[in-house]
């Protein structure tokens, strides 16, 4: 059998071999390498690293020097950064969400973060839009996708899909300020529904999406996000889409 393998690989171009490397992504392309010393070199190749760093890294790749370290050593010091940037946002949602919801405040401050953090797309597909992560993380995600990214709404429905988290749902509800009618204000509003992730991405949670973007401002006072639907407070007068 290892004669076998042996003669594959001297029969297989070079340029051939590099290609089939060159296509694959990190995790297959790191267990391609554990099969020989062939492919071990092949895959090590600072080209195919160099390719995934500025995929994975579009907008930081000119301030990245290989001249010291190759570029496989430079994406996994990245990789290493951005899984502990990911973990103090993983934990701060967790934190604020003990109850099953989440302030819009706190929620928009994990999106400041990541913004601050320069998460890439790969980056919150890798460590954010996992099936068995809190879904109001799953949210963040792609909050953070469709406003600071701006990444095209179908590729991150693909990508959604693909993680098994498209229909994950979370439940919305904002509070407005009653309207004035002929010298008395009315009592206060408060709306909610449950979208899920394919809905903020396909037009029919664009309502939600808009309170979720601006947060509690002018009219809307307070705006709550959860797993869950939470029980209406005293000072609720309407309540809509709900199921």
């Amino acid at each position: 059998m290892k004669q076998s393998k042996r003669n594959i690989q001297r029969a297989l171009p070079l340029d051939i071999a590099l290609k089939i490397a060159s296509s694959l992504q990190v995790l297959d392309l790191c267990s391609l390498g554990g099969c020989s010393r062939f492919w071990r070199g092949l895959c090590g190749s600072d080209s195919i690293w160099e390719s995934l760093t500025k995929q994975r890294w579009p907008s930081l790749h000119s301030s990245l020097d290989p001249s010291t370290k190759g570029w496989r050593e430079i994406y996994l010091r990245m990789h290493r950064e951005k899984a502990g940037c990911a973990a103090e946002v993983v934990g701060f949602v967790e934190q604020c969400s003990l109850s099953g919801s989440i302030d819009v405040g706190d929620y928009q401050k994990a999106i400041e973060d990541l913004s601050s953090m320069q998460f890439s797309f790969e980056d919150v597909h890798m460590f954010l839009f996992k099936p068995k992560l809190n879904v109001l993380l799953n949210l963040v995600g792609l909050h953070y996708c469709i406003f600071c990214l701006e990444m095209p709404a179908d590729r991150v429905m693909d990508t959604l899909v693909g993680c098994n988290i498209v229909k994950h749902k979370v439940h919305v509800k904002w509070w407005k300020l009653g309207r004035w009618f002929h010298g008395f204000r009315m009592r206060d509003e408060c709306c909610s529904c449950w979208v899920s992730l394919e809905d903020l991405l396909t037009g029919k949670g664009e309502e939600v999406l808009g309170v979720l973007n601006r947060g509690a401002v002018h009219e809307v006072f307070r705006v709550e996000i959860s797993i869950s639907n939470p029980k209406s407070t005293s000072w609720c007068q309407s309540t809509q889409g709900e199921g």
